[in-house]
């Protein structure tokens, strides 16, 4: 462990015991998150802040993303972009073939409703993971929301964007489903974060940090989500360090190979004829 992934930890310990972070967030889908990346954020990074790990997989029937994410051991999973009921049931039945069911006691599966279409097919997607064995929950993407109506993101604070999360947060409820409010939460975010609350909320995430919304909310939240941004910065750090380690590695043989190729084909060129 370097000394840039130890404040990670740091961060991470710091959040769980006074913040409400429950979970690191990961992203096969926007983030494109490479296994390796994935297995050092859960094994070298979240493990050592004692805290499971969320993964956005890739899509509603991401077998292979649901395989990684079975045998790393993540606490929850969540898919993108589920607009149909149809995609819901695919969801769930991917999740069926992928975990059986005693395996999923230690799991959470749910999706991302982040347009105005799954929006307005709302009961009947949650009708679909209302079954035996069905999902756990909705996650209220309000970035893509806004977006797939339009608005510019400036509004995912506005009340109009709040007023649809409060719909979902009663449905939510009613169905004994959980939810969890993400996209763009900032500490710009918090009075909108307690009014759903304030219905049904049980998370709420930022890019990489997912906190349980009751303790977050009673805690000092706007220090709370400045750490998760520190996190997020350093997470991008550390990245770009790991990469540009592998990429230049090799620098000095390639260095070293180069002279020696100019050289043979010096030779070859010129060398055999003098």
């Amino acid at each position: 462990m370097n000394s840039v992934e130890r404040k990670m930890v740091e961060i991470l310990s710091r959040g769980r015991e006074n913040f409400g972070i429950v979970s690191v967030k990961a992203e096969f889908e926007a983030e494109g998150t490479r296994i390796e990346e994935l297995l050092r954020l859960v094994v070298g990074i979240a493990r050592a802040g004692g805290l499971p790990v969320t993964v956005k997989i890739g899509g509603c029937e991401a077998i292979r993303d649901l395989v990684e994410g079975k045998q790393i051991g993540v606490k929850y999973v969540v898919a993108p972009m589920v607009e149909s009921a149809y995609a819901a049931s695919k969801y769930v039945a991917a999740k069926n073939i992928v975990f059986t069911e005693d395996e999923q006691q230690d799991t959470d599966f749910l999706f991302n409703m982040e347009t105005i279409t799954g929006y307005e097919n709302r009961e009947a997607l949650l009708a679909a993971i209302d079954i035996p064995h069905g999902a756990d929950g909705i996650v209220f993407g309000r970035v893509d929301f806004t977006g797939s109506m339009g608005w510019p993101r400036t509004s995912i604070n506005l009340q109009k964007t709040t007023d649809y999360a409060l719909e979902i947060a009663r449905l939510c409820k009613k169905a004994g489903k959980q939810l969890v409010m993400g996209g763009g939460v900032s500490i710009e975010s918090v009075e909108a974060l307690r009014q759903v609350h304030a219905v049904h909320l049980d998370r709420f995430e930022t890019r990489k940090v997912v906190y349980n919304a009751g303790v977050a909310l009673d805690s000092d939240i706007e220090t709370g989500l400045l750490d998760a941004v520190h996190f997020e910065l350093l997470w991008l750090q550390n990245k770009r360090d790991y990469y540009s380690g592998i990429a230049l590695e090799d620098a000095n043989r390639i260095s070293m190979l180069e002279l020696r190729w100019d050289e043979l084909k010096h030779w070859k060129e010129t060398g055999r004829n003098n």
